[in-house]
C-alpha cells in the first residue's frame, strides 16, 4: 500500500484499477491516505479512483464477455456459482445492475456476469460510473467530516 500512496494520483488510479478487477486491494486505504496523508485534492482523487475502479470493472466485464469459465475462475476469480447466482440476479434486470459494482465480492461477479451476457457496454459503463463515484465520493465526504 505504500508503495502505491507514494505515486499520489498515479498510485490512486492503479489501486482502484487493481481492486475493481482480479485482487482484494482497499483502494479506499490508498484513497484517504491520499487525501490525509499527502493532502491531494479530494475531487482529484475522486476522478483517478473512479477511473481507475471503473476500468478494472470493464476488465472484468471484458473477461466475462469471451465466455471462458476456466479464465473467469483464473483471472476474475468469479466461481461459477458466484457467476451463476450473478447472471440470474441482473438477467431480469440489465445493464443497469452494473452500478452495484462497487459491492465488496457480488460486484466483479456482477460485471464479469453482465459481460459474458453481453449486455450493452454503454449503459453498463455510464452504471458503472455512477455507482462507484458515489461510493467513493461518500467515502470522501465522510472522511472530510471527521479529520
Amino acid at each position: 500500500m505504500e508503495f502505491l500512496i507514494q505515486f499520489g494520483y498515479l498510485g490512486l488510479c492503479l489501486s482502484a484499477f487493481i481492486a475493481g478487477s482480479v485482487l482484494p486491494l482497499s483502494s479506499e486505504l490508498v484513497l484517504s491516505a491520499c487525501i490525509l496523508k499527502l493532502h491531494l485534492s479530494p475531487m482529484l482523487c475522486l476522478l483517478w479512483a473512479t477511473v481507475g475502479n471503473v476500468g478494472g470493472g470493464m476488465t472484468c466485464y471484458w473477461l466475462g464477455s469471451l465466455g471462458n469459465m476456466e479464465w473467469i475462475e483464473r483471472y476474475a476469480h468469479v466461481s461459477h456459482e458466484k457467476l451463476e447466482r450473478a447472471r440470474r440476479w441482473v438477467e431480469h434486470r440489465g445493464a443497469w445492475m452494473a452500478f452495484f459494482a462497487f459491492l465488496p465480492i457480488l460486484g466483479s461477479a456482477i460485471t464479469v456476469a453482465l459481460g459474458f451476457m453481453h449486455a450493452d457496454k454503454k449503459i453498463v459503463l455510464a452504471a458503472m460510473t455512477v455507482g462507484k463515484a458515489l461510493r467513493y465520493g461518500i467515502l470522501i465526504a465522510g472522511l472530510l467530516s471527521v479529520f
